[in-house]
């Protein structure tokens, strides 16, 4: 069956090795670390404190981003990273704000140097690829406005439009307006939804956002209403058991909801997350799924055929 991750945040795999690169050529904070301390620096080994002290991580990979070409060689280094992981399909998300942040880049500037990577490295790797823009709502309402109207620019590489980040101050409620723009350009919308929040923003995501499908969405399991909704609907949970441990919003792996959620029907699929620091792959992450929730192998192959099914693009296998 085809081996397709769906959640994968392109700006949350950033190599160590592509870290320590461009801190040395730019004479920047990191590049007095050496590989291996800059291996324990970025990576999580066991827990964080929260979802925040987990994505605080994640800055480090972005305080290379110096330049366009920067981000482009990132996007470039996640498809081949798809492809050494034997990928067949994977839907790479990003945060043009994010990116530009550290060194105050162009939105437009990074949102055309990722879509470039990310092209030039399907036509060099056997991979297939889409891409689904982020609104980081930790950057507040207004800039997200911005980082919309940059992904709007480029639409026709992208598939769809996710929201992400600081989910407790920052509720779904407060960027209707701009998933009201999305759904106008005509894309799909994946909503990072009650894994820092209860079941009623998942609730807002489907009804107000248009989520076609919940990022994590772990606390959906306490909503046996909203449950039988998301099943009945065909509404799929990109689930991320290793993220859920390591942000401190699933502390036992073991009762992760995700069984469940197949159980009752929902069209769950599993995927990485930020592979970059929760040092993964999707093959690591089935390894866990078998091992520590006990899925069988059918509820293993259910979770592959979701994948295919949830997937924004046709994906097809032999």
């Amino acid at each position: 069956m085809l081996l397709i991750d769906l959640h994968r945040h392109l700006d949350g795999n950033i190599r160590i090795d592509t870290i320590y690169e461009l801190a040395k050529q730019y004479k920047l904070p990191l590049s007095k670390y050496s590989i291996e301390s800059l291996h324990k620096l970025v990576y999580i080994n066991d827990q964080t404190s929260d979802l925040i002290a987990f994505l605080e991580r994640l800055d480090y990979g972005i305080s290379v981003l110096k330049s366009p070409k920067d981000c482009y060689r990132v996007a470039y280094e996640n498809i081949e990273d798809a492809y050494n992981e034997e990928l067949d399909y994977v839907e790479l998300r990003f945060s043009p704000y994010y990116m530009a942040s550290a060194h105050s880049l162009s939105l437009d500037d990074v949102v055309a140097a990722v879509c470039q990577g990310v092209n030039d490295g399907c036509v060099d790797f056997p991979v297939k690829a889409s891409l689904i823009g982020i609104l980081s709502r930790t950057f507040g309402v207004e800039n997200c406005f911005a980082e919309l109207a940059a992904i709007l620019k480029y639409k026709r590489h992208f598939v769809a439009v996710d929201l992400a980040g600081d989910e407790h101050d920052f509720p779904p409620e407060m960027f209707i307006e701009h998933f009201q723009m999305v759904q106008k350009a005509d894309l799909k919308a994946t909503i990072h939804a009650g894994e820092a929040g209860g079941p009623e923003n998942i609730w807002t995501a489907i009804k107000q956002l248009n989520a076609a499908r919940i990022g994590h969405g772990v606390n959906a399991i306490h909503d046996s209403e909203l449950i039988d909704y998301l099943a009945e609907n065909e509404i799929g949970i990109e689930s991320c058991i290793t993220s859920n441990y390591q942000t401190a919003t699933w502390t036992d792996t073991s009762t992760h909801p995700l069984k469940a959620f197949l159980h009752a029907g929902v069209k769950a699929c599993l995927c990485t997350d930020d592979p970059g620091v929760s040092d993964i792959t999707l093959k690591n992450e089935f390894e866990r799924a078998e091992r520590e929730l006990k899925l069988t192998e059918h509820q293993l192959k259910q979770l592959k055929q979701n994948a295919k099914e949830q997937s924004f693009v046709a994906c097809t296998s032999s």
